[in-house]
């Protein structure tokens, strides 16, 4: 492991939400943009912990809404980092409706590319990953190959 290497635990982020009225859309449903602004705030403190430096949404990659929520859930935000490049990472954010009895059940999986921002506000370099599980480990390679993605459709122009 290199020296300035950290472990995806080490930037892990939890944040928990009551939704309220405020929050829901004219269908009586969490408001996806409410959700997204929620899932950016968790993306951009794992980041910053991962990178000891302030980070900035470049792109959501992959936003996938599985379950509705509604007035009075628990939702629990949960962000990971999954891949580093040089000065960008990728941030796994997984948000959950949390049950009475505390289990979780899955509602929205988003990655977030995030770049770090030196004192100047220009990119600069992020510490390397060094996932220790076998799940981070398949998560790290499934990154390299998002990456690979994002640089061919840029290239396209898609």
């Amino acid at each position: 492991m290199n020296t300035n290497s950290k472990t995806p635990s080490l930037s892990y982020t939890e944040q928990v939400h009551l939704v309220n009225s405020a929050d829901l859309n004219g269908s009586k449903r969490l408001f996806g943009g409410t959700l997204l602004s929620w899932i950016d705030v968790v993306a951009g403190i794992t980041a910053r912990r991962h990178t000891g430096k302030n980070a900035i949404t470049a792109a959501i990659d992959n936003l996938n809404f599985i379950k509705p929520a509604h007035a009075n859930d628990v939702i629990v935000i949960c962000g990971k980092v999954t891949y580093t490049g040089n000065t960008s990472l990728e941030v796994c954010v997984k948000s959950y409706i949390e049950n009475p009895d505390c289990s979780r059940e899955l509602m929205n999986k988003a990655y977030v590319v995030m770049v770090s921002l030196g004192d100047d506000d220009k990119p600069c370099p992020v510490p390397p990953l060094c996932p220790e599980t076998d799940s981070e480990i398949a998560e790290f390679e499934m990154g390299k190959k998002r990456r690979e993605l994002r640089k061919l459709r840029r290239s396209e122009k898609f």
